[in-house]
């Protein structure tokens, strides 16, 4: 089997869509001989700020030499980015071979009428490789919502942790906060620790404290006085945490509250028994990485790329804007899917953008370009849809002048497909 064969098998399972309920994954890894049981877990949910939360925990404990795997999704430019040891994503050809020892079993399942999801198959290829590679501690990231989602087939983690929740994926998870609230808090287990973002929606807040009281978790909600803001500027933010100076090389203000998050469960891991240093908290902030949510692909000229999709993603990604950017002439590429809320979207980012060129990102459920620019247009934005990235690339590149700068935004399929295609073009290594 190649590595394309095995991403083939992978993605020959979306077909089944999502389902909701944990028997299935459950059943396939009884058959793997329960790989999750043999590690230890970080486990995060959320609506956003799930990915910088995982990124700055499970650098520190890089850092501070325990062997932590990452499991993230979804993936921006390469499919194993997914599954991480040490920074380091699994190679093809380890994939290759799980894939070809585990399809198998998602076959016999099938035959008896078990039909094994995509998702559910790529967190047991998650564990059988974080289990057979010794890690000490993973970093777990719920796919979507918690309570059903195939990552909370573990036991009780080390340290459950909530990030900022809002509406998003309403069809699956409901549509209101305290629906999507009680998703998510199906991560917290009986007798576990919480931690809980420190700016949550209040009605969010509410239904957190109850369901950690109700399963005996002892609850923390991550404190902003922890830490004081230095400096903030376009190449990242300098805090102080307990005397520690800590670059944090994530920008916005909503990356602060996620680094306080990322830091109250430290304190909690360094409770149980962890040796965190202060340096290795230092070490690992200011080599955290996170691609596509507002990474600085290039300084001249200025081009900055995000993945933020939903009403508070897009919120932030303006607060950002208008804090980094004042004053610029910003060119915006835009790419969102059907499924997502781009009257908002569009609305939280109205009269940032002097023209924005619009894309279908190459995914099944794109919102076409023609009707992405019609939201622009009917809030009076110059905006034009285009069908070729590379050329967009180019048409924006030559209108941003001497002083301005090109945001890419709208979805991470889309950033994934334009990413490299940047970097290329400006010979970016």
């Amino acid at each position: 089997m190649t590595y394309e064969e095995a991403l083939d098998k992978i993605s020959s399972l979306l077909r089944f869509g999502m389902k909701p309920g944990l028997e299935r994954v459950e059943k396939l890894l009884e058959l793997l001989g329960n790989p999750q049981d043999k590690l230890k877990f970080v486990h995060v949910a959320g609506t956003n700020g799930k990915g910088s939360t995982c990124a700055l925990i499970s650098t520190v404990l890089k850092k501070s030499l325990y062997k932590t795997g990452l499991y993230t999704s979804p993936y921006v430019t390469d499919f194993c980015e997914r599954m991480q040891i040490n920074g380091i994503m699994i190679s093809h050809e380890e994939l290759t071979a799980m894939v070809e020892k585990t399809f198998p079993l998602v076959e016999q399942m099938a035959a008896n009428e078990e039909i094994i999801t995509e998702f559910e198959f790529i967190t047991a290829l998650a564990m059988q490789w974080f289990a057979q590679s010794g890690c000490d501690i993973v970093v777990l990231e719920v796919g979507l919502g918690g309570r059903l989602d195939a990552t909370n087939i573990i036991k009780t983690p080390l340290v459950s942790v909530i990030t900022s929740i809002s509406l998003d994926h309403t069809a699956v998870l409901g549509n209101t906060v305290e629906l999507i609230a009680n998703e998510k808090c199906g991560i917290i287990k009986e007798r576990g620790i919480t931690v809980c973002y420190p700016d949550q929606k209040p009605e969010a807040l509410a239904i957190i404290r109850g369901v950690a009281a109700a399963r005996n978790n002892r609850f923390i909600l991550a404190d902003m006085n922890s830490v004081t803001t230095l400096s903030m500027n376009i190449t990242g933010t300098g805090l102080e945490y307990n005397d520690l100076l800590v670059s944090l090389p994530f920008i916005g203000e909503h990356q602060v509250k996620n680094a306080v998050t990322a830091l109250a469960a430290i304190e909690v891991l360094k409770s149980q028994g962890y040796n965190i240093a202060d340096h290795s908290i230092e070490a690992g902030f200011s080599s955290a990485s996170l691609p596509a949510r507002l990474e600085i692909l290039s300084y001249e000229p200025l081009v900055l790329l995000d993945g933020a999709h939903n009403p508070d993603g897009t919120a932030a990604l303006a607060a950002a804007v208008k804090k980094y950017l004042n004053g610029k002439k910003i060119v915006a590429i835009m790419g969102m899917l059907a499924d997502k809320d781009a009257t908002t979207a569009t609305k939280n980012l109205e009269g940032l953008f002097t023209h924005v060129i619009t894309l279908a990102p190459s995914n099944p459920r794109a919102m076409s370009a023609k009707d992405l620019a019609a939201h622009w247009k009917d809030l009076g934005t110059s905006a034009e849809p285009m069908t070729d990235v590379d050329a967009a690339l180019k048409k924006a590149l030559g209108l941003l002048g001497a002083d301005g700068a090109l945001l890419i935004c709208g979805s991470l399929y889309l950033a994934g497909e334009v990413r490299p295609r940047v970097l290329k073009m400006l010979q970016i290594k």
